[in-house]
């Protein structure tokens, strides 16, 4: 056997154990249908909460937008190393996140206010389907990563930098909160059969007793690729 077919099954056979160890979206869909927040780590402890989205920011899923001339209808698997979010000034580092040993998809490490991570048991950003990434909207020293994320408005850009040197630019179409105990899993996290982000993140109401009472999702749709 050859160098090349050698070279050819080993790639196979580690696409297939990477496809493995992907979750599937039902399991994450149900841990979070059964009241359980993706995020549970913000402190909400600060005179002036996060910015909550707007009633007119709600999903609209009528029609994608065309893409620009030569982009990519997918790109391949690469993992991703930074997001950018220029109009709420977010430039931040990506670390990838699986599952806890509570069935809870992992946050970053909350003692790094700017740091991003992606759910490995998903797509990579701009492959086909769902590619969820999350952080954290503030920790005791202050406002984290994504504490603007409620801002955004639907034409806002997401970009995400690729280990391949593609960035994957994205553009948002909705920005929703959801209850933790009524968290739509399947729209949330369904296949659409195109690339789209999820990039979520603490929301809502907040006490100490039980932190905040939902999360802040933020829709998107490939759009470009630089």
């Amino acid at each position: 056997m050859s160098a090349s077919e050698l070279a050819r099954i080993a790639e196979e056979e580690e696409e297939l154990r990477r496809r493995k160890k992907r979750a599937p979206w039902g399991v994450i869909a149900l841990v979070l249908l059964t009241g359980l927040a993706l995020i549970r780590n913000g402190s909400g402890e600060f005179d002036v909460g996060p910015p909550q989205p707007a009633t007119a920011a709600a999903p609209d899923t009528s029609r994608a937008p065309d893409l620009p001339p030569g982009t990519p209808a997918t790109l391949p698997r690469s993992l991703p190393d930074r997001v950018k979010i220029p109009v709420i000034q977010v430039d931040a580092p990506v670390t990838a996140v699986g599952v806890d040993s509570d069935g809870w998809v992992a946050a970053p490490p909350p003692d790094d206010p700017n740091l991003a991570g992606w759910f490995n048991g998903a797509v990579t950003p701009g492959e086909k389907g769902t590619a969820v990434v999350v952080g954290h909207v503030d920790n005791s020293m202050g406002p984290a990563v994504f504490y603007g994320l409620g801002a955004l408005k639907k034409g806002n850009h997401v970009e995400v930098h690729r280990k391949d040197g593609r960035t994957a630019v994205f553009e948002v179409y909705g920005v929703e909160v959801f209850e933790k105990n009524d968290f739509p899993g399947d729209r949330v996290y369904g296949s659409k059969g195109t690339p789209e982000l999820r990039v979520i993140t603490c929301g809502g109401g907040y006490t100490k007793q039980t932190g905040y009472k939902g999360n802040v999702v933020v829709f998107a749709r490939l759009v470009d690729v630089k």
